[in-house]
Formats: C-alpha cells, structure tokens, sequence
C-alpha cells in the first residue's frame, strides 16, 4: 500500500514538474524577439546599423521560424521531445549569449541561433501538450499561451530600464534573458532523464502524418488561419503606433498603446482555449474575435476621436489576443495524437511565419504606394474577413 502511494506522489510530482516545464519554454519563445525592438536605436549607435539592417534583423527570427518549423517534427521523430526542446533550448541560450557581443557578425548569428531554438519550441510545444494532457489541451494551452503574451509584454516594457536605469546597456539588457532560458534547461534534463523512453516509443508511430497533412484541406485551413492571424499581429506589433501617431499621438503615447494592445489580450488569451475545449465547434468562437478585429481596424480607419481609438485597440487586442491560442488549440483538436499534432504544428507555423515575415513589409510598401493608412487598414480590414471564413471552416468539429 505504501508503495503504491509512493508511486502515485512521484507521478504526481513529475506531472507538477511537467507543467512548470511547459510554462518555462513558453516563458523563453518571446523575450528574444520583443526584447530587441525597444533597443535597435542603442544598437544602431554602437555598432552602426543602417535602418534596412536593423528590419532584417527583426524579420529574421520569422523567417528561421518558417525554414524550421516543418522539420521540427522529423528531428522530435529522431531524438524524442524532451531531447529536442532541449537542443532548442542550448540553441537559445547560445544565440542570447553571443549577440551581446558587440560586432554585427555576432548580433546576426546569436539572432539566428535564438531563433533556431525558439522554432523548436513553437513547434513541439502542442504536441508535447497533447502528449501529456490530451484531456486537459484548452486549459493547458491556455496557461502557456498567457504566459507568452504576459512575459513578451514585460520584456518589451523592461528593455529600456535595464539598458538605462540599470545602467546594463544593450548588451547586459539582452543577457538577463538568458537566466530562464538556463532553469528551464535544468528543468527539461530532469524531465528527459526521467520520461526519455515514453516520448520515443510515440515519436517513432509518427510517419507519413507529416507528409499527407499538406494534401489535406483541413489542414490548409488551419494553416490558412494560423497565417493571416500571424500576419495581423506582426504587423499590428510593427506599424499601430505609426497608425496612432498619423491621428495626431505622440508617439510616445502611441507606444505605451502597443502595449496596452498586448495586455487587454491576456484575458481571451487565457479563456479562448478554454471555450474552444469545452465546446464541439469553435465556429462561433472564431466569428466573435474576427469581427472584433474587423470593428477594432475599422475604428483606426476612422480615427475621429480618442474614444474611438481606445475602443479600437481595445478590440483589436482581444481580437489578437485570442486568435493565437485558438490557432494553437486548433492543432490539438483537430489532431488525433501527439504526432500529428507536431505535424499539423509544423505546417501550420511555417506557413503562419511566412505571412507574418510578409506582412510588415507588404503594408509598409503599401503605405509608401499611397502615402496614407487609408489602404493599408482598409488591406487589414479585408484580410481579418479571411481570418474569419478560415477560422471557422477550422473550428467545424472534424479531424485531419
């Protein structure tokens, strides 16, 4: 009898340990990205950047995550998930370590690496969830997508205070972010020396889901969705305060909205998944966000007054802020295992990476075409109408 009791508390330990190792990669897939942003002007002064550099080294993380994202799944076929996000995670704390060197060589090559492990994890993260709790997926990917959006607001917002409050400059203000990647390390190499065999025996079933999924409709329109909700929130992240910034805010203001934009879309990012699990069919979920997104770009076509810019944002936060994690519980509703989970993930993210390292340049081009929002919100408006009509077709309770 105590024996058994003994077993029971270890499996509920590791269980335990398992989420906090699930939020602990989901804590180390942003601060890399949005951490660098709020600092490209200090960059751009001590190493001399020139402004084109400085864009492709902020879209360069998106395009690893479009190359990456489908072979993630054939390396976890290999090595097991626990193995894999390890790697990614090593991968991580190199590419942090050594772009805080100053030399542009090193800057470009630590981004690649960051962006290399953080692949990883985007990739394997459904899957490893559908894995250990294929009971439990909303609510689950609602803990690691809050915790996403909840540590890339904070690493955005605290950027500027190490690099000039603390006086760590650029270099010590990107470092800091190695830390988590480091516990998290730690955490994996338990998790891996403790449940190596199981993920393997998995893994190793996972054959030609990877390669039918991309002959499947289905699939497509997930994929679809996952895209063009990516390429609203990357361009979204890139051009609202210029956008702000044209009805008259300054754009300090402008900022502090981004961020407001961010943080309003916590709350759906936490619940959505756990609707989404709860129910049959997510086609009225994915209708309610897209028309928020809909009214929230339209009011920053019309931009009359103040309260409809607030309104705005507001909307087009819940709108984005909902959109990923469904995205993210679609790939584990609509698979049927953890391996086509990692597969149904992999496609999904590379094709979401390749709209979203598209979408910045594309409405900037279109603004330099027209010299107004006008047309590029009007582009945002038709392409959250796509947003909804795939997300829908998405949320019709069916299986790759």
């Amino acid at each position: 009898m105590e024996l058994l009791e003994s077993k029971a508390n270890t499996k509920s330990t590791y269980i335990y340990l398992f989420i906090v190792g699930i939020v602990l990669i989901a804590f180390n897939l942003r601060p890399a990205i949005t951490s660098l942003g709020p600092l490209v002007g200090m960059l751009q002064e001590d190493i001399g950047l020139a402004h084109w550099s400085a864009g492709l080294l902020m879209s360069l993380p998106l395009v690893v995550f479009a190359i990456m994202s489908p072979l993630v799944p054939k390396i976890a076929n290999r090595l097991s998930n626990e193995m894999t996000l390890i790697i990614g995670l090593t991968s991580l704390l190199i590419g942090i370590s050594i772009r805080s060197i100053p030399m542009t060589f090193f800057l470009f090559a630590g981004t690649l690496l960051a962006g290399l492990g953080i692949a990883i994890g985007n990739v394997l993260l459904p899957a490893v969830v559908k894995d250990k709790f294929p009971d439990k997926f909303g609510l689950m990917t609602s803990v690691y997508s809050t915790s996403m959006g909840l540590i890339a607001a904070l690493a955005s917002g605290v950027s500027i205070p190490l690099a000039m409050d603390l006086n760590l400059g650029w270099q010590g203000a990107q470092i800091v972010w190695a830390i988590p990647v480091v516990v998290a390390i730690l955490v994996w190499v338990f998790l891996r020396k403790n449940n190596g065999k199981d993920s393997r025996v998995i893994q190793k079933k996972a054959g030609a889901d990877s390669t039918t999924l991309w002959r499947t409709p289905l699939a497509w329109q997930i994929a679809i969705f996952m895209g063009f909700q990516s390429f609203l929130f990357y361009v979204t992240i890139s051009w609202l305060p210029e956008i702000l910034h044209s009805h008259g805010i300054s754009m300090g203001t402008a900022g502090w909205m981004l961020s407001f934009t961010q943080l309003v879309g916590l709350p759906a990012s936490f619940f959505i998944p756990v609707l989404a699990g709860r129910a049959q069919s997510q086609v009225w979920i994915s209708f309610m966000l897209g028309m928020c997104a809909v009214v929230g770009y339209s009011g920053l076509l019309l931009g009359a007054s103040y309260p409809i810019l607030i309104v705005s944002i507001v909307l087009i936060g819940i709108a984005l802020g909902g959109s990923f994690p469904l995205a993210l519980t679609y790939i584990g509703l609509r698979a049927r295992n953890a391996n086509q989970a990692a597969a149904l993930s992999g496609m999904t993210q590379s094709t979401g990476y390749i709209l979203a390292a598209v979408g910045p340049l594309f409405i900037g081009y279109l603004y330099d075409m027209a010299h107004s929002w006008t047309i590029p919100i009007i582009t945002l408006i038709l392409v959250s109408v796509v947003v909804i009509i795939f997300g829908m077709l998405s949320g019709r309770n069916r299986y790759v």
